[in-house]
C-alpha cells in the first residue's frame, strides 16, 4: 500500500489548479476551493518550502515532500479540495452496503486474493480506507486463485477514480490468506473492470493524519473496521511477529506486492528476509487448538511488515488464546 501514501496528496494538489481547466459552471467553485487550501496551507508552505521558488511545479513538489509535517488544518483542507474536486455528474459515491450479510468463507489457506481499496473523505475529516475482497469469485477453473492476472491487469488506478467520488484508489494485490476460515459481513458482489468482489470492511485514519505515517506504515498498527471472526486450525503452522510489548500478531495475509516470490510454503523461512525494528521478532508456531481472532470491539488492531504481509493483534480480547 506504499503508492497509496501519496495518492491523497497528489489528488489535493492537483484541485489546487483545477480552476483553470474547469468547465465554466464549476470554474467558481473550483476557486473557492484553491483560496481555501491557499489560506488554510499559508503558514505550512513558509515554514516549510519559503526558501522554493514559484513556478514549474517546484512548490508542489516541495509539498510533497514535506508532507507529513503538514499542520491538521492544510491537511484537512486539502482533502476537502480534493473529494470536491474529484467529484463530477458521473462519478459515484462508493458503494458501502446498508446491509450486509454474514458470509463463511472456508479451505482459505493458501488462497490467492486481491483486494480494491477506495479512500474517501469521512464527516470528521478522516480518510476511511473502504476495501472489496475477491475471495471465492472471477475463477472457477482453480479457486486457489481468485485473482487471476489476466483480469488484474485490466483494473486501473485511473479509471477507479473516474468512477467512484473518492480521494484516491489503490489496488491491493496478489496476496494470499494464512487462516483456514473466516465469517464476517459482506456486500454484494461489485465488478471493477471486470473483477468481481465484495465489500468487507474499512480502515480508518484519524482526522488531520497523513497517509505518509499513518497508513499501513511496517510496524505501525491501524484499526481495521469490521466484524470478523477467523480461525487458524490446530495442528497448522500460524506465523507470528511478537511487539516490543510481547503482544503476538498473527498473520492473517501474506503479501505478493513486494516480493513477488512470496509463496505461503515460503513463510516458514521468512525470518531471513525481514528487519524488523529493536523488539519485533518473527516466528512460527504450530498451535494444539484451534486460535480464533474475533473483532469483540468492532475493529481489530492490524500491522503489516516490510513486504506488506499483514498481522491482526491478540490484544483487547482480540484471541481465544496467545500462541
Amino acid at each position: 500500500m506504499r503508492k497509496a501514501r501519496i495518492l491523497v496528496i497528489a489528488a489535493a494538489l492537483a484541485a489546487m489548479t483545477s480552476a483553470a481547466i474547469a468547465p465554466a459552471a464549476m470554474a467558481q467553485n473550483a476557486v473557492v476551493r484553491d483560496f481555501r487550501v491557499v489560506r488554510a496551507c499559508a503558514a505550512d508552505v513558509v515554514s516549510l518550502c519559503g526558501g522554493v521558488l514559484p513556478g514549474e511545479g517546484r512548490l508542489k513538489a516541495c509539498i510533497r515532500e514535506n508532507q507529513s509535517k503538514l499542520s491538521a488544518g492544510c491537511l484537512d483542507t486539502m482533502l476537502e479540495a480534493a473529494a470536491a474536486g474529484r467529484e463530477t455528474s458521473a462519478t459515484r459515491p462508493v458503494p458501502i452496503p446498508a446491509n450486509p450479510a454474514d458470509m463463511t468463507y472456508t479451505g482459505l489457506r493458501g488462497v490467492i486474493y486481491c483486494e480494491v481499496w477506495l479512500f474517501r473523505l469521512m464527516q470528521d475529516n478522516g480518510v476511511a480506507g473502504v476495501y472489496y475482497n475477491t475471495s471465492a469469485l472471477n475463477n472457477a477453473a482453480d479457486k486457489n486463485n481468485t485473482c487471476p492476472a489476466s483480469l488484474w491487469d485490466k483494473v486501473t488506478v485511473p479509471s477507479l477514480e473516474a468512477r467512484f467520488d473518492i480521494l484516491a484508489a489503490y489496488k491491493n494485490g496478489p496476496r494470499g490468506w494464512t487462516m483456514d476460515r473466516i465469517t464476517l459481513p459482506v456486500g454484494p458482489v461489485v465488478s471493477f473492470d471486470g473483477v468481481e468482489a465484495r465489500w468487507m470492511g474499512e480502515g480508518h485514519l484519524p482526522k488531520g493524519a497523513s497517509l505518509a505515517t499513518a497508513h499501513m506504515n511496517p510496524y505501525q498498527p491501524l484499526q481495521s473496521h469490521r466484524r470478523s471472526s477467523m480461525t487458524f486450525e490446530k495442528g497448522k503452522p500460524v506465523f507470528i511477529l511478537d511487539d516490543p510489548e510481547g503482544t503476538p500478531w498473527v498473520m492473517q495475509a501474506f503479501g505478493q506486492l513486494v516480493d513477488r516470490t512470496l509463496t505461503y510454503e515460503g513463510l516458514k523461512d521468512l525470518a531471513a528476509k525481514l528487519k524488523p525494528p529493536a523488539g519485533w521478532k518473527y516466528r512460527v508456531a504450530v498451535i494444539d487448538r484451534d486460535l480464533t481472532i474475533s473483532t469483540p470491539r468492532g475493529y481489530n488492531w492490524i500491522v503489516q511488515d516490510e513486504l506488506q504481509n499483514t498481522y491482526d493483534a491478540c490484544k483487547e480480547d482480540a484471541c481465544n488464546f496467545k500462541p
